[in-house]
């Protein structure tokens, strides 16, 4: 089977080693590389990187005429699509005669949209995982072809649950290909009254906001990682890591300077990593010494 994959960041580097090494892959299409860092220099997406190394093609086409023709000048028995970005016109979906077909981080029909990981984390789930499917004209509304639980943990944050369902991911898609190319599956459709929608972050939403409960500003904290951040005396300060405890005071006050506790809505957290005003991780008795946070102080 002749296999053209989709995918840009790390999170697809997983499942395009696993196809890789299966089957003939004709090529990797990818986003355009974009400008970053202060120099603003051109820098490549993590899976053009990747596909590079291991001797792939790669193409990054700039609009969707550019897209089409890649796709029909390779005439794939079938795409591949993961964590691509964007959403496929049907002129694509027609070309390839096993489907188009996408593995999307969350148990389908939960969690359509851009971003399952964060939205299951904010939401404080314990349970997520993956969805192998059809991929049709409507967002992440297509067929399923299997699906595979994925447990997670306290301890867990974005970047630790992405990584854990990128390759529990990988495993998933290439068991599901082989059985799809064999006929095995039989397609099931999505339920549509228990979907549920994952938009992307907003750039507001990454301020912890300290009215929230305590198990709120927690899960937030987990989903952000780690970009999530509060204003300390005027400058900002990201927050990597906070625990729930019990106490009370004005959303946002610190309540004891000691351990960095923190009254939100209704409960407390007590920080334990952050990222100085001037950039710096630090832990919590790093930042108490550095910075001598006095009870009172409003965290906004």
């Amino acid at each position: 089977m002749k296999i053209l994959f989709m995918g840009t960041p790390t999170f697809a580097i997983p499942s395009l080693s696993k196809l890789a090494g299966r089957f003939e892959l004709a090529c990797v299409i990818t986003r355009p590389d974009k400008p970053a860092g202060r120099g603003k220099k051109l820098k490549p997406p993590p899976i053009k990187e990747f596909a590079l190394s291991k001797g792939l093609r790669v193409c990054q086409p700039t609009d969707v005429e550019e897209l089409i023709g890649e796709i029909n000048r390779y005439r794939p028995d079938c795409i591949v699509v993961v964590a691509f970005g964007r959403i496929l016109p049907k002129e694509v979906l027609k070309i390839p005669p096993f489907g188009t077909i996408n593995l999307h981080a969350s148990l389908l029909p939960k969690y359509r949209g851009a971003a399952p990981i964060q939205r299951a984390l904010m939401a404080g789930e314990r349970v997520t995982g993956n969805t192998v499917m059809l991929v049709n004209e409507r967002m992440d509304a297509g067929d399923i072809l299997s699906q595979e639980s994925v447990s997670i943990e306290e301890e867990d944050t974005y970047e630790t649950l992405s990584e854990k369902l990128s390759v529990k991911g990988a495993e998933l898609l290439l068991k599901t290909l082989e059985l799809w190319f064999e006929g095995a599956i039989e397609p099931i459709p999505q339920e549509e009254e228990k979907a549920t929608y994952a938009p992307p972050i907003m750039k507001e939403e990454y301020r912890v906001c300290w009215k929230a409960d305590a198990l709120s500003v927690r899960d937030r904290v987990r989903a952000l990682y780690p970009n999530a951040y509060t204003t300390f005396r005027g400058e900002r300060v990201k927050i990597l890591g906070v625990k729930v405890v019990e106490g009370e005071g004005i959303p946002g006050e610190i309540v004891q300077p000691r351990t960095m506790k923190v009254a939100c809505g209704r409960g407390c957290v007590e920080i334990l990593r952050l990222v100085s005003p001037k950039g710096k991780r630090l832990t919590r008795d790093e930042f108490i010494r550095g910075y001598s946070p006095k009870k009172g102080e409003l965290l906004k």
